[in-house]
């Protein structure tokens, strides 16, 4: 995964938890794409204390992950709904005994589509 993604989950995970103005420095930076200078001019601060805010955000934001790993948790529980979904597809007409066994697969599906679908 690539720097930019890697922060974006973590501002989705933790971003909440930053002030606002750390919220809204790495928004311009990381979400409107703007340079150092283009934020330090809005803000009227320096470029550099602009860059060590970032860092220190950047910095922040890996704590939390270390400590709480929600970002972590949210990769392998999506990749075992995947393992979920890969089993369900090979399925077919004669594994199913019963309509009622039959319904029961396309609820299952349904919920872990949806699952999909809202992460």
């Amino acid at each position: 995964m690539d720097k930019i993604a890697k922060m974006a989950l973590l501002a989705d995970f933790y971003g909440p938890l930053l002030t606002e103005k750390q919220q809204n420095v790495w928004d311009l930076h990381y979400q409107q794409d703007l340079s150092l200078a283009e934020i330090a001019e809005a803000e009227h601060i320096s470029r550099q204390a602009i860059y060590d805010l970032l860092k220190r955000t950047e910095r922040i934001l890996a704590e939390y992950e270390e400590k709480l790993g929600l970002v972590q948790r949210f990769w392998t529980e999506r990749l075992k709904l995947a393992q979920v979904q890969a089993l369900l597809q090979e399925f077919d007409e004669q594994d199913f005994a019963s309509d009622p066994a039959r319904e029961r697969y396309q609820k299952v599906s349904a919920m872990i589509e949806d699952l999909f679908l809202n992460i």
